[in-house]
């Protein structure tokens, strides 16, 4: 049996819509998993009941995270969070954590993990850190922009077994201050956090670029959706 990995929906205000790009599923399909759409709902019994019938989560990229999960306020009017989606995705990480089990995050993923955990974010890269990285990229996302240097003692490198990775980017708010449970798996040239691991999980990844947008191109992207679906087959 394929392992069903849950995914947190996209959400347009705007539209008054959910919906899903379909890296993240063809990601999840192509490396062996059964993706779903989580519906948008912050109810603990409900989330219980989702979380019964799959062996894995995916954060999504998205909106910004809410400042105020690490006691901040929004610095520019380029910071957008989505209350319900913030609190759809606490109670979600929560009992994901408590289960032990397996979740990536790509992009907001890592923000917003890193900020529930008890780390703080970069509310906007071009204001708080100036660098002359491209952190955000134009059309074609699947293209590497910059290099991000990998951990020798983080499980990315034990995957990989590269020191470097050339990435995609597409963001403008990044970790800033780590949660305490992190493992630092890679670092942007410039010294923004790229990827993290949660110490003492099966596997908790979590990454700043997008490999939904280059697993066809980068058989390193691949390894990292076929690593998660890999675990969620022995959950």
């Amino acid at each position: 049996m394929k392992p069903i990995i849950g995914i947190i929906p996209l959400v347009d205000e705007e539209k008054d819509s959910l919906w899903m790009l379909p890296g993240y599923m063809n990601g999840i399909e192509k490396a062996g998993g059964s993706p779903i759409m989580f519906p948008l709902t912050s109810d603990a019994d409900d989330i219980k009941e989702l979380l019964s019938n799959v062996q894995g989560v995916l954060f999504t990229g998205g909106h910004d995270v809410n400042p105020a999960i690490y006691n901040e306020t929004p610095i520019n009017q380029t910071v957008s969070f989505c209350k319900e989606r913030d609190d759809m995705e606490a109670e979600v990480l929560k009992q994901v954590l408590e289960k032990d089990m397996p979740l990536l995050g790509i992009c907001r993923g890592i923000q917003f993990i890193n900020a529930y955990l008890g780390g703080s974010l970069y509310q906007d890269i071009p204001t708080q850190f100036p660098t002359k990285l491209n952190h955000h990229q134009s059309p074609p996302y699947d293209k590497p922009v910059h290099r991000v240097i990998i951990k020798e003692d983080s499980s990315l490198f034990g995957l990989l077994n590269k020191k470097s990775l050339e990435v995609n980017s597409y963001h403008h708010q990044a970790v800033k201050e780590p949660a305490p449970c992190f493992n630092i798996m890679a670092v942007a040239e410039d010294g923004l956090i790229e990827a993290v691991e949660i110490k003492d999980k099966t596997f908790a990844w979590a990454l700043q670029w997008h490999p939904e947008f280059s697993f066809m191109s980068d058989e390193d992207s691949f390894k990292i959706f076929k690593e998660f679906v890999r675990h969620c087959e022995r959950y």
